[in-house]
């Protein structure tokens, strides 16, 4: 039997699959063929919880008496938008001027290709590695990120298994590949801030409460001073405003309620509980009255 040592192949077959999150689309049972003949025993456990999809995710272990390297990864990839503005399909993996096209195939089923097939290469020409070696692959990264990486590390400490080292393959080169290494990531929090007003017309706003200008002053206290001006290995803090919302299609009618959503990126300044507890601090010295 052939062995997955092209990383092209391999890239191809998985970017085929098309594995919408929350959708498996057939990707783990496509790194399931690939990682059997290579001598892995592999295990596809499913997560649930209460107003989630459950999701399949696969942990897959070749035993040796060495340490242990877990590469870890996700197969699950964003929607494909508006299909008929891509240059090429989004889940025919075609190759054009040297580059091979795909939803995913940077983030980040090239990883997941690229590590089976360096395995694979050492398995061909050196035989098996001396230590263990596992791959833990999540399909739940790109959307509520609940039944995925936490529980499924969880899973496997429960069972016993250790790991020495981690490689996570998401994409950080710049410019090349291999030009950039991270021994992290950014934490991410998302929220919303809703204002309740009163409804009128806009004609007679004395008889309405207009909830649009309190969400404006809440989201400038947000977005005003910067959290910080980065560190010694992450990039400053970054909130960003990702969507206002009035539920209003009429334009001359004042809304009775205003919503805004963000998502806010933290160093290592902050954890979760200190950024929060920022992020709260902002707003109430904002929002006087205003509830939200």
């Amino acid at each position: 039997m052939k062995l997955p040592t092209d990383p092209a192949q391999n890239l191809a077959a998985l970017i085929r699959c098309p594995s919408v999150t929350p959708a498996e689309g057939g990707a783990l049972q496509t790194l399931e063929d690939m990682l059997k003949p290579l001598g892995f025993a592999v295990e596809r456990p499913i997560f649930s919880e209460d107003g989630t999809p459950n999701i399949e995710n696969l942990y897959a272990r070749r035993s040796g008496n060495g340490p242990h390297l877990m590469f870890a990864g996700h197969t699950d990839v964003v929607p494909v938008g508006d299909e008929a503005a891509w240059t090429h399909p989004p889940f025919a993996a075609e190759i054009a001027n040297g580059e091979m096209y795909g939803r995913g195939a940077v983030d980040m089923k090239g990883g997941i290709a690229c590590f089976i097939a360096a395995v694979a290469r050492h398995i061909e020409n050196n035989g098996g590695p001396k230590g263990s070696v596992s791959l833990l692959i999540t399909g739940d990264e790109e959307g509520p990120a609940i039944n995925g990486t936490v529980k499924l590390l969880d899973w496997a400490a429960a069972k016993g298994e250790k790991w020495d080292a981690s490689i996570v393959g998401e994409p950080t080169n710049p410019d090349a590949l291999g030009d950039m290494i991270k021994i992290g990531r950014r934490g991410s929090l998302s929220g919303s801030v809703i204002v309740n007003g009163r409804q009128g017309h806009a004609a007679y706003p004395q008889l309405a409460d207009n909830p649009v200008r309190g969400l404006m002053s809440l989201v400038d206290a947000l977005l005003h001073p910067v959290f910080d001006r980065g560190t010694k290995d992450f990039q400053p803090t970054n909130l960003e405003v990702t969507s206002i919302d009035v539920g209003n299609p009429a334009t001359n009618v004042i809304p009775a309620k205003a919503t805004a959503t963000f998502n806010i990126r933290f160093n290592d300044t902050w954890d979760a509980e200190t950024v929060q507890a920022e992020i709260h601090n902002r707003l109430d010295q904002a929002a006087g009255r205003k509830k939200y």
